[in-house]
């Protein structure tokens, strides 16, 4: 009957121990992951922004020093203002990256989020200050077809966006289309699409022209010159 007990008791220390090292793992892992998608938070907002370094070369301390000597988060209201704060008397602000340069806003960051053909695409576009021309575009997390819809986070897709316009020739809101194929020349506000993969193309386009035109207050008011290109109170983004 003692060795039983005796039995019992030690299987329940070891259970208890494994419990409790499983526990750990599980928390390391968790933190470990958290900071990876931070870092890679970071690298793509600074990709996106054009920040010129070498993201293969450099160490996650370089990067954070970067992020913070030119990345900001602030929300823009419905009012198409800026703020430091996400709400206030129950107003949800929108979230919103400045590039800062010597203290001047250089381009503005906005986060995307959209329909894709086999799940949610994620990324971010970084327009410049004047609120009519895209500096730079991302895509970080994805779901479609490796080789075809996939493509959507190579250079060569992403490159395409610099330059292009949100706005038309009278200055009206214009939201980016992703042609079938090749972008025609004489349009500001397409790029080229990618072969094999219409739909991944259509409901990119779709979702790009909802989060612009979710912003567009605030793309108006830079383009109207009426945000202060230094701003006081700006908050750090952790």
């Amino acid at each position: 009957m003692s060795d039983t007990k005796q039995a019992i008791g030690f299987a329940l220390v070891v259970a208890l121990v494994c419990c409790l090292c499983i526990t750990a793992a599980s928390t390391g892992l968790k933190a470990r992951q958290q900071v990876n998608m931070r870092l890679d938070r970071q690298k793509n907002i600074l990709k996106a922004a054009s920040i010129d370094y070498d993201p293969a070369k450099a160490t996650p301390a370089e990067i954070e020093g970067l992020f913070k000597a030119h990345i900001f988060q602030v929300w823009a209201g419905s009012d198409g203002e800026l703020y430091p704060e996400p709400t206030e008397g129950g107003e949800q602000r929108l979230p919103l990256y400045l590039t800062l340069d010597d203290g001047e806003i250089v381009s503005y960051i906005l986060p995307v989020d959209s329909r894709g053909l086999w799940g949610r695409i994620k990324g971010y576009m970084a327009i410049e200050a004047d609120g009519s021309t895209i500096k730079g575009f991302t895509v970080y997390s994805h779901q479609e077809t490796p080789g075809l819809g996939g493509e959507i986070e190579s250079d060569w897709f992403q490159k395409n966006f610099v330059g292009k316009k949100i706005v038309g020739k009278s200055g009206e809101f214009a939201a980016i289309k992703i042609a079938k194929g090749k972008a025609l020349g004489d349009l500001d506000n397409e790029v080229d699409g990618i072969s094999g993969a219409t739909l991944t193309g259509r409901y990119l386009s779709e979702g790009l022209a909802t989060n612009l035109a979710t912003y567009e207050r605030i793309s108006l008011r830079f383009r109207q010159n009426l945000i202060k290109k230094h701003l006081d109170n700006l908050k750090p983004l952790e």
